[in-house]
């Protein structure tokens, strides 16, 4: 494809605005790293076909060739994974040589073999988590029909599948590559889970657009949100430079079988207590003990009927 780029001629206008876009790559990359061999960078391209691959793997008859037999799912997951794998080592080497530039292209081949050969090793247990999400999804939505309606059509799920791939990456030390898949994620459906949240089993997303679940989140078993929530911090913390304080727990807890309905806002590093249930619309900063059922003040109603109301 480069070869069939430099035969082509292109138009004056055009390699004017060429030029510009090249002046600009060069000041842009020289502030970011300096004068030198530039840093080879993920493709989220790729990136994106590694997820699918793993997705396909995990679900194949849901995601796999449609001509799939039976007797052949194994097989088809065995390719999938050997060529998901050969592309994942590469993804996370290039994130490895990027942030330490000073580590040997042997060592960040070996180091990125380790990572993706554990994160392989995890997949039965992410499989497994998986599937008490989507029966959460069914057991919960009176609409579904079916599993399989879930796994195909729910984003709430897609984002969870997602978010539980990204969170062993990083977990096992690819926390950029791992932000990427969150990313496609969140620009798929509309779902924001940042991978470093810790999230149990059984979880429902309904309907999902607008949900944002914040790094530092710790969510536990059997717990529901709908759209429009969030799980976010109240305030940053600032070090004595001036800088943000990053990593620090800013996030809520949401203990076990807590529902959460549309448009809630929580906010800062507060415990939602097991079995609570957080009305639409609240804004949240404060912890609630277990059994809590917090709803808005009551909406007053004015009457213009009979004179009322004036």
């Amino acid at each position: 494809m480069t070869a069939q780029f430099k035969s082509l001629q292109s138009a004056p206008e055009v390699e004017t605005v060429v030029a510009a876009l090249s002046g600009l790559r060069k000041v842009s990359q020289e502030s970011r790293y300096g004068v030198g061999v530039l840093p080879q960078l993920m493709s989220r391209r790729e990136i994106t076909s590694i997820v699918e691959q793993l997705i396909a793997a995990l679900y194949p008859r849901h995601f796999g060739p449609p001509e799939l037999n039976m007797d052949r799912v194994d097989v088809f997951v065995a390719a999938t994974l050997n060529g998901a794998l050969q592309s994942l080592r590469a993804q996370i080497r290039r994130e490895l040589e990027f942030f330490t530039n000073k580590v040997s292209a042997e060592h960040s081949s070996g180091r990125a073999a380790e990572i993706a050969g554990a994160f392989l090793q995890n997949l039965p247990k992410v499989r497994a988590l998986l599937d008490t999400d989507i029966r959460a999804a069914f057991a919960g939505d009176p609409a579904a029909k079916s599993i399989d309606e879930i796994i195909f059509c729910y984003p709430g799920v897609s984002a969870v599948l997602m978010y539980r791939l990204a969170h062993q990456l990083y977990l096992l030390g690819a926390p950029m590559l791992a932000r990427i898949i969150a990313e496609i994620a969140h620009s798929q459906t509309g779902i924001d889970i940042h991978p470093g949240a810790e999230i149990d089993e059984g979880f429902f997303i309904d309907h999902g657009t607008g949900v944002v679940i914040g790094e530092t989140a710790r969510i536990g078993k059997n717990v529901r949100l709908y759209q429009a929530v969030t799980l976010g911090a109240k305030r940053f913390e600032i070090d004595e430079s001036g800088a943000l304080e990053k990593g620090k727990p800013r996030h809520p807890i949401v203990e076990d079988n807590v529902v959460i309905y549309a448009g809630a806002t929580i906010l800062g590093r507060i415990t939602i207590g097991r079995g609570s249930s957080i009305g639409g619309n609240v804004w949240l900063t404060h912890s609630v003990p277990p059994g809590s059922n917090i709803t808005q003040a009551r909406a007053r109603v004015d009457s213009f009927d009979n004179g009322g109301g004036i």
